[in-house]
């Protein structure tokens, strides 16, 4: 059996950070450790950005420094995630071997002096960091502190160079065998892009016009195998060491860049870097949202692998979290399955790209306010975690979601480039967040039979698989509701014959999709009951076969913008926030799907996790929220009857 979180947590909520001490004084770890222990800080990320430290010039080992952090750390009880530090190679490295360093598709080489400056394709990068990695697994493989191994960083790097081009072929081949199932897959008949060698295929380089878009989503394909190749590779060197002890790395929210389905399949735990913006009022629901999908990738408890104590650096404007709010947002993570609560990074930098990232102890020290909140949270979560830890999450709502249609749907030809998938897919998420019921997220050709309802904001490509998976889950009793603009194309981003899946039109009431009507920026459409906005179809239904929503005035006037034929329902434009919420909530009620909790006042939220019922306030305002019987709240140590306060930025912790 493979090692899981829960051999790292051993019943306890992991509270901590990335721990950067390379960047200061070894006097200095003393006080890290004495303001760590006070914090109940548990665990911490070593060596992510440490291998010039480690590897000062080629071949050289410099492991002094780390036997003394892991020892200082295990002596005071705090266990350590070892990073492997292959996400920013020494400058020495792309000095000599020019080769590690990628290219973009302009052909500008990307160059040391900030980090993720490595092509995945190089077998130079691939060997040095074979060779750190299994130096480190050999060194402190048998160390009491080592909890966990975290391998690279954010993985995120594209290489459009030379010795990718090598293996992009590779992949092809493997991939299509033969160069004529390759020519139709990418339907290079259009623009006379017929290929008679392997060896005339580059990747998706600059060009005078648009680029192929099957060859540009071959190429997303391949740079996200490419990278979990790196990702493995290095996982497999510590398993050997460690078998027993799992391994991670850590995503960023909702990236374009990875197929995070097949990347956790590869994991022992899902970890996730998460970062809304203070002042989004929709910051709790972008968190909800990237929560439910890790939670869904994981299939049970999973690890927030950073976020901040208080402002960023890399947006245009960067704010603190106002006071309670790194509290409020932590715990949320905790209510949506996190059994690890952790931050970049436990010290903020003086120096680097980064100084003005906040840190646990930020610039103001011990005395600031971001070091007293992590205290209390700190606190906090050693009260409730042998309560929480390994609790799950049940949901009786999926939402779809799969990275090779939204890479798909994002080719620069596409009808309208205001449709933003990660955009589409906030609006439906916030329409269920809003009405307070509870989602998972999945993949397309996932098992669905244990959902109530499922939900496609919008999957522009569908396998012929996926089609059949959905078919059958309406005949086997589930509800189905899907946004515009899905199974348009096949796996090969070849549309459909009549624009549409022929199966899906007869499963809505279809009977010809005539066209397209993408709006402008602002502009709606009237519908009977709400306005849409972003989209509409021209839909001629099947006579008889459907209950329909029509649009009311313009072109598109007695035509459906809703469909309904049974189970099955098609929505042909984003309704406004409201009303999307309304109609979700409708169907989700007709598919005996309740709220987690009646009643709730604005702003809270409820979420269950095991028998413990969270209640957050994301509101400035004291509210009261009725939860009839008696409750102990664990945060407190109080009972409570039939209701419970929460002030701004309040959470409470209830088990019947």
């Amino acid at each position: 059996m493979r090692p899981a979180l829960g051999d790292a947590t051993r019943g306890r909520i992991l509270f901590g950070g990335d721990y950067n001490p390379e960047q200061w004084p070894e006097e200095t770890w003393q006080d890290d450790v004495r303001l760590m222990t006070r914090a109940r800080v548990n665990s911490v990320t070593l060596g992510v950005f440490s291998w010039s430290r480690l590897e000062p010039e080629p071949g050289a080992r410099e492991f002094g420094w780390l036997d003394r952090l892991m020892d200082l750390l295990h002596a005071n009880g705090i266990g350590v995630v070892l990073a492997t530090p292959t996400s920013s190679p020494p400058p020495w490295m792309g000095r000599l071997h020019p080769d590690t360093l990628p290219r973009d598709a302009d052909g500008h080489t990307e160059w040391w002096g900030g980090r993720q400056h490595f092509s995945h394709s190089s077998a130079t990068y691939r060997r040095y960091a074979a060779a750190i990695t299994e130096d480190l697994a050999a060194r402190y493989g048998t160390h009491p502190a080592l909890t966990m191994w975290h391998i690279n960083n954010e993985y995120c790097t594209a290489d459009h160079g030379d010795e990718a081009a090598a293996a992009f072929r590779r992949w092809l081949r493997q991939r299509y065998t033969t160069l004529d199932a390759l020519n139709s897959a990418w339907g290079t008949a259009f623009w006379s892009q017929g290929y008679d060698t392997w060896d005339g295929i580059l990747p998706p380089r600059r060009a005078h016009y648009l680029k192929n878009p099957a060859q540009v989503l071959d190429f997303r394909r391949f740079t996200s195998d490419m990278l979990l190749e790196c990702c493995t590779a290095e996982r497999d060197i510590v398993r050997r060491y460690t078998p027993h002890l799992p391994v991670t790395t850590n995503f960023m929210p909702l990236w374009i860049g990875q197929d995070a389905w097949r990347w956790a399949r590869e994991e022992d735990v899902v970890s996730v870097d998460l970062y809304p913006d203070p002042r989004d009022p929709l910051g709790a629901q972008h968190g909800a949202l990237v929560q439910d999908l890790t939670r869904s990738q994981a299939r049970g408890p999973w690890m927030l692998m950073e976020q901040a104590a208080g402002p960023v650096n890399w947006r245009g404007v960067n704010h603190p979290k106002p006071r309670g709010l790194n509290r409020l947002w932590s715990l949320q993570a905790v209510a949506r399955g996190a059994d690890a609560v952790c931050y970049f990074q436990w010290r903020q930098s003086r120096q680097g790209a980064e100084k003005f990232h906040s840190g646990m102890v930020g610039h103001a020290g011990e005395q600031g306010r971001t070091y007293q909140e992590i205290r209390q949270l700190g606190a906090e979560l050693e009260r409730i975690s042998g309560d929480v830890s390994g609790g799950r999450i049940d949901a009786d709502v999926a939402v779809l979601h799969d990275w090779h249609s939204w890479w798909a749907g994002a080719h620069e030809g596409r009808l309208s480039t205001l449709v933003d998938l990660p955009e589409v897919l906030t609006a439906w998420h916030r329409a269920l967040w809003e009405a307070h019921l509870t989602t998972d997220f999945a993949h397309p050709e996932h098992d669905l039979s244990g959902y109530r309802l499922v939900v496609v904001p919008q999957l522009y490509l569908l396998t012929d698989s996926a089609v059949d998976n959905l078919l059958a889950y309406v005949r086997g009793g589930g509800t189905l509701v899907c946004g515009f603009l899905t199974g348009v194309a096949d796996e090969d981003d070849r549309v459909r014959t009549g624009g549409m899946d022929a199966r899906l039109r007869e499963l809505f009431g279809i009977r010809t999709l005539h066209e397209w009507w993408p709006l402008e920026a602002g502009e709606t459409v009237e519908c009977e009951g709400f306005r849409g906005t972003l989209w509409s179809e021209e839909l001629e239904p099947e006579p008889g076969a459907a209950e329909t929503v029509p649009y009311r005035g313009g072109e598109l006037d007695g035509l459906p913008a809703v469909l309904r034929r049974g189970r099955a329902w098609y929505v042909s434009t984003l309704p406004e926030p409201d009303a999307l919420r309304s109609l979700l909530a409708g169907i989700a009620a007709g598919a005996g799907v309740r709220p987690v909790l009646d009643g709730l006042p604005a702003g809270v939220e409820a979420v269950r996790r095991g028998e413990l019922l969270f209640l957050l306030n994301h509101g400035r305002e004291q509210v009261t929220v009725q939860v009839p019987g008696r409750h102990h709240e664990l945060l407190a140590g109080t009972d409570v009857t039939d209701a419970v306060t929460l002030g701004r930025h309040g959470v409470a912790v209830l088990r019947s």
